[in-house]
């Protein structure tokens, strides 16, 4: 499986993106679909999760403001991102599992200026 990420930007606070993840090859082998973010100097942190029967996980920095959804195909994951705030700044990649395989997609950048 192969992804592709893109619609980060910079944005100020306040302000709202839509990032999506379109994933080509064996999609139909896909089980969960999500987003990552790393910020300068610190380590990756998972974002948000939806699972292929669409149940949905989000971290508590970005519960109520980030909303992760895929198309009817499966093959491609968006995350709304509103009300942003600068500690949003980061490279989001999304991800892929197949099976026990987690698949990369190359990172987005997401900057929100004070």
């Amino acid at each position: 499986v192969q992804l592709q990420a893109y619609g980060g930007g910079l944005v100020q606070a306040g302000g709202s993106l839509r990032l999506s993840c379109a994933a080509s090859g064996s999609t139909f082998s896909i089980n969960l679909m999500g987003w990552y973010r790393q910020a300068p100097g610190k380590q990756r942190e998972l974002v948000a999760v939806i699972t292929s029967g669409s149940i949905t996980t989000y971290a508590g920095s970005v519960k109520g403001r980030f909303t992760i959804s895929t198309d009817n195909a499966k093959s491609t994951v968006s995350l709304q991102v509103n009300s942003l705030k600068p500690e949003d700044t980061g490279i989001y990649y999304c991800y892929a599992r197949t099976g026990d395989t987690t698949n990369w997609g190359q990172g987005t950048q997401v900057t929100v200026s004070s």
